[in-house]
């Protein structure tokens, strides 16, 4: 089944269609196909609805419990995991406002426990100094105050202890020079500073280190039930239980060769140092 990537989320109503034409056709009510996949009522008449978006686990019980065609199954489930992939395009994004999408990400932290964060890049804005966000929004055709307001805002969240969060962040992250000299190394000294929180654990990759693949682009992982991966012309929402199970094992082989605590401070300090030693 091919697909554009404006198609990735936008199929819920589509696969509801579909199963409930094969629910239909099977000559079960709701009632019973909910007692076969052993669930509500409310919640086959939901997914029926496009109410909410089934997961690819309801998916397959939805077929089991309807006794679906082989014929009718690739499409199904296809059309499954469309729903649970999303295409954020950068430019719709920057057309509803970046404090729009400050706000979209504090309300996603909020509702999340643990979040595991690589960083290939850049510092993360949660991460970053007031004068690293700002650069890092030079770019931007919009007014990037609200943006730059929103992200100083949401690193209050790093101070929730009821929440957990691992930063992975490779050297090329670290010491890009988005800014000059002495803003760099205090923004490294940033870093270095986080390793303190109890709830944070914040790791470092330094170049030459072997990891498990090849890293490809930033990603971050909301608890287990939601992956944002990160690209030049917008994002990807994966909620797919398979793909996130994929970045939690990327994610653990990065986790097992990066620094952390002491040793992860004393290479922050011996990058602050070089930036300082460029002044």
């Amino acid at each position: 089944m091919t697909f554009e990537p404006e198609q990735l989320g936008q199929s819920t109503e589509e696969l509801a269609a579909t199963l409930k034409g094969l629910r239909k056709a099977a000559g079960l009510s709701g009632d019973r196909l909910a007692k076969r996949m052993n669930i509500s009522q409310s919640k086959v008449s939901r997914i029926e609805n496009a109410r909410v978006r089934p997961s690819i686990v309801d998916v397959e019980q939805y077929l089991r419990g309807v006794d679906a065609p082989p014929e009718a199954i690739d499409r199904v489930m296809s059309l499954a995991r469309l729903a649970n992939t999303e295409w954020r395009n950068l430019r719709n994004l920057r057309r509803a406002g970046l404090g729009t999408r400050q706000a979209e990400l504090k309300a996603l932290e909020a509702s999340s426990g643990h979040m595991r964060y690589f960083l290939l890049s850049l510092i993360t804005g949660l991460l970053a100094t007031p004068e690293y966000i700002r650069a890092s929004l030079t770019h931007s055709p919009a007014d990037t105050s609200k943006a730059v307001a929103g992200k100083l805002e949401r690193q209050q969240v790093l101070y929730d202890t009821s929440k957990r969060f691992t930063f992975i962040l490779t050297e090329q992250a670290v010491r890009f020079p988005l800014v000059g000299p002495h803003a760099m190394a205090v923004q490294t000294d940033r870093l270095a500073s986080l390793t303190h929180l109890p709830n944070v654990r914040l790791g470092v990759i330094p170049v030459g280190t072997r990891t498990p693949g090849l890293p490809l682009n930033t990603f971050t992982i909301y608890d287990d039930r939601m992956v944002t991966a990160e690209l030049t012309t917008g994002s990807i929402v994966f909620r797919d239980a398979r793909d996130i199970r994929s970045y939690l094992d990327e994610f653990a082989g990065y986790e097992e060769r990066a620094l952390f605590d002491e040793a992860a401070r004393e290479k922050l300090r011996e990058w602050s140092s070089a930036c300082r030693g460029d002044l």
